[in-house]
Formats: structure tokens, C-alpha cells, sequence
């Protein structure tokens, strides 16, 4: 059966002027118009859609993507504001609602705001909604330290970033545990750090543990041997600038630099890292 909000997989029943029929099971046949008939499709095909109500309620599909599906988080920009609420450009031709009673501050147009896409139980319109805190942490944080996780930056603090795990829970990744630059709305891997007793949940934004230093050592006796055998960056380096040659936090850094040094592998010197034994480095690993 075919779900609203989501994307699906349907058939083509049939071919008209203007488009696919799909099979919707209980939805019945729902058009895909012809602007997102991609090439050569044909009945009996299997076709990705995302199915919606269009501005006269009628259910239709589109090859398009929205910015999010119902039940996800997104950042989105206020494109007008009526009688109604205020709607959302999120991707589709038809702007999405939010409706007055889920906006937690009157919402104006042209800024951009952090909602929730719902389907409205009553009319089964997709809608979207502001007051966000009741669509998280409503299920038991079922994580274990070190997996990998979906975020969803949403406010910066004192404290650091908090952050939207798998659409699901709330999170926060401490000021020091940040390496780059972060923006409200982007989309980026992390990690579970921490579950507190509170079930507060610390996040990370590499894999936590040893077993990450072991592939970022790597990375450095890479970058040594391509670089006949030197690097010009210490311990003592700016984060970003570490950040800019490796894609790791500092920390991280001086843990692998430790480990690789332990092993007799490099040397340390006020001006950089060199390799020792520069034919046997990283020919042994």
C-alpha cells in the first residue's frame, strides 16, 4: 500500500497523455504526472515516488524529493504567510503548512525555522510543525556508545550544539568535541558518546575508542610517505589546521601521533613529524 509521506515503491498500471497511473492498493490509482515520468518508464515498471495531496486534496506522486518526510526534522524557509499560517518551501511545488496552533512563535516570511512533518490525523494533509520537543525523546534511546548516527544540527549553546539523533532524540555535542564548522539545518555523521543516567544523551563526532585512532595512524603514515616523509604539523598545531589535512579533531590527532610514535614509527620535532625508516613505515603496516 502506498503511504503518504513517504517514498514508495509502486507499479505502473497504466500510460496516459498526461502521465503514470501507479498502484496505490487502498489509495487506488494515483497519477504521476508527466513533468517527473522519467525516460522509457512503462507499465509494469517499479517506480520510486513520494506520494502527497495536491492543492485540490488529491493524492499524486512525484519523482521529486522533498527537504523532509513525514515523521523527520528539517530546517525550512517561510515562503508566505496567510489567514491559515504560514507555508514552507520544501522542495515540491506545493508549499507545506504550518498551521498557527503548531507555530511556537508567529512565523514570518523569508526566515528559516526548524519543524516537524506530520500528517494531519483529520484531513490526512502532510503538514509541519514548530513545536518540535513533542515528536522527540518519546521512545526509549535504544543506543549503544560508539554507534553511528544520523544529526541534525539545531541550536548552538553555552554548552556546545544540541543535535536531533535518527529524527528521533535530542543530543548535544560538547564545545570541545567540535572541529569544524557547524550550521543549523546541516546534516552530519556522528556518534553516541555517552548515555547519561538522566538519559540525556553526549554525542561525538568521531567514533569514540582506540579503534579509530588505529585508521587515523594510517592516515598519517599515508600523508608521511606521499610527503617524503615529513608533515609540517605538530601537536601544537590549530585545530583547523589539523581538521583541514586529516578531517579529525585535535584530540584524536595527538591520541594517533602518541600511538605511532609508542610504536617507533616517527619521530617529533619542533617543526613537524617525520617518518622513521621511511621504507619500512608504512610497508609493515
Amino acid at each position: 500500500m502506498a503511504i503518504i509521506g513517504k517514498l514508495n515503491n509502486l507499479r505502473v498500471v497504466k500510460e496516459v497523455d498526461f502521465g503514470l497511473y501507479l498502484d496505490g492498493g487502498e489509495h487506488g490509482e494515483i497519477l504521476l504526472p508527466l513533468r517527473y515520468v522519467p525516460d522509457g518508464a512503462k507499465p509494469d515498471d517499479i517506480l520510486e515516488v513520494f506520494i502527497y495531496l495536491d492543492s485540490e486534496d488529491r493524492i499524486i506522486a512525484t519523482t521529486e524529493k522533498p527537504f523532509a518526510m513525514v515523521d523527520e526534522f528539517a530546517y525550512m524557509k517561510v515562503v508566505s504567510v496567510n489567514s491559515v499560517g504560514a507555508f514552507l518551501d520544501w522542495g515540491l511545488m506545493k508549499d507545506l503548512l504550518v498551521p498557527f496552533r503548531e507555530q511556537k512563535q508567529t512565523m514570518e516570511e523569508n526566515k528559516y525555522y526548524l519543524v516537524y512533518v506530520y500528517v494531519d490525523m483529520d484531513t490526512k494533509r502532510i503538514a509541519a510543525s514548530a513545536k518540535i520537543d513533542k515528536y522527540l525523546d518519546n521512545v526509549f534511546a535504544d543506543y549503544e556508545v560508539g554507534q553511528e548516527v544520523d544529526l541534525l544540527i539545531a541550536n548552538k549553546t553555552d554548552l556546545g550544539f544540541t543535535a536531533i539523533i535518527n529524527h528521533s532524540h535530542w543530543g548535544i555535542i560538547y564545545e570541545n568535541e567540535v572541529f569544524k564548522t557547524l550550521k543549523k539545518g546541516q546534516h552530519v555523521t556522528g556518534y553516541i558518546k555517552k548515555i547519561r543516567d538522566d538519559e540525556k544523551i553526549d554525542l561525538s563526532l568521531q567514533k569514540p575508542g582506540f579503534d579509530k585512532v588505529d585508521n587515523i595512524s594510517k592516515d598519517i603514515l599515508a600523508k608521511l610517505q606521499s610527503n617524503n616523509g615529513f608533515i609540517a604539523v605538530t601537536d601544537r598545531s590549530h585545530p583547523e589546521i589539523i581538521y583541514q589535512m586529516f578531517g579529525i579533531s585535535k584530540k584524536a590527532f595527538k591520541m594517533a601521533v602518541g600511538t605511532l610514535y609508542k610504536s617507533r614509527l616517527i619521530t617529533l620535532e619542533q617543526n613537524g613529524i617525520y617518518l622513521k625508516g621511511q621504507n619500512d613505515g608504512i610497508s609493515n603496516q
